[in-house]
């Protein structure tokens, strides 16, 4: 059964630190682009960063690139998502994805239609 499973959400104060991580199981990441999307409540689903298989390419969206770290461990069948100087804003359910298109190896977009295996989801909430 192939699965991506979130955890390490939580809740953290203004300009705290969280570092989710992307487990997968039934199938292998390397091959794979990560991407980690959010939706906060009454919002569409945006895209955060993501990470190209072969090189490791990153992206981070305008408004956590310096703050976010997207990284990728597949020896551990894991991908990451370091979240420092954390804001209200920040505040919304985090998903990772994979997706394997003609370019992904060498880098990475986040078009949600690319990216085929969701998981489920973890909360992040940025309040005092």
């Amino acid at each position: 059964q192939v699965q991506l499973v979130e955890s390490g959400g939580g809740l953290v104060q203004p300009g705290g630190s969280l570092r989710l991580s992307c487990a997968a199981s039934g199938f292998t990441l390397d091959y794979y682009m990560i991407g980690w999307f959010r939706q906060a409540p009454g919002k569409e689903r945006e895209g955060v960063s993501c990470i190209s298989s072969a090189n490791k390419n990153t992206y981070y969206v305008d408004s956590v690139r310096g703050r976010f770290t997207i990284s990728r461990d597949n020896a551990k069948n894991t991908a990451y998502l370091q979240m420092n100087s954390l804001q209200p804003d920040d505040t919304a359910v985090y998903y990772c994805a994979t997706a394997l298109t003609s370019y992904s190896d060498y880098e990475c977009r986040l078009i949600q239609h690319e990216y085929d295996r969701w998981g489920q989801g973890t909360q992040v909430t940025v309040s005092l």
